[in-house]
């Protein structure tokens, strides 16, 4: 693509399927405080939001709120790691991609974020990454694609935010970054895409 120079992407339901993750992890608390398991509603909205938002979408008292967030904070993500899996396609596609663009993440994961790249070994596969803690407001607000157009000195439409959620989708809007829709063709998007593998085909067009 003419003048593209940066390509940021989510991570939850992009980089990885983290359903089955983050359905064990946010059960795990709930269960603590003897809660019931999330629902399909409740399931979908901690894919999108930050832990922060969560919790506070999940307990509405705000003192079981603020013992989630502590509870939390003793839980080691390790276990929950496992039940991630690693998109097809992914690795190959970023190191062909390496050279001829800057690859970025812009995510709504907080502390996870770093252990789970070292984990799968991606961490030297991206050459920038933000999380909600790098920011003052975090997706769908524009900030975490204003900080990697910065960050690398590029216009919106010299970068690709390629996401699969309407967070992903009014993050992009907000920033004027294109966006690239992955496996959910209910967004509206500049591209779509099925496979990551298909984005190598949309980097090389003319």
């Amino acid at each position: 693509m003419k003048n593209l120079r940066v390509v940021a992407f989510d991570c939850d339901g992009v980089l990885f399927d983290t359903a089955e993750a983050n359905r064990a992890y946010y059960n795990h608390i709930l269960a603590h405080f003897g809660r019931p398991p999330m629902d399909r509603q409740q399931l979908l909205f901690v894919h999108t939001h930050t832990l922060q938002q969560a919790l506070e979408h999940l307990f509405e008292d705000d003192a079981q709120r603020q013992a989630a967030m502590d509870f939390r904070s003793s839980i080691d993500y390790g276990p929950f790691l496992k039940c991630l899996t690693i998109e097809p396609d992914l690795v190959d596609l970023l190191d062909w991609m390496r050279g001829k663009f800057r690859t970025a993440i812009a995510t709504n994961r907080t502390d996870t974020m770093n252990r789970l790249l070292q984990e799968f070994g991606l961490s030297a596969r991206f050459d920038f990454v933000v999380t909600s803690l790098d920011v003052k407001r975090p997706k769908p607000f524009p900030d975490p694609l204003l900080k990697i157009l910065t960050h690398f000195k590029a216009k919106p439409h010299q970068a690709l935010f390629v996401g699969d959620s309407d967070v992903d989708a009014s993050t992009a809007r907000a920033a004027a970054v294109p966006f690239v829709a992955y496996r959910n063709p209910a967004l509206k998007a500049d591209y779509h895409i099925g496979q990551l593998k298909d984005l190598k085909a949309l980097l090389s067009s003319e």
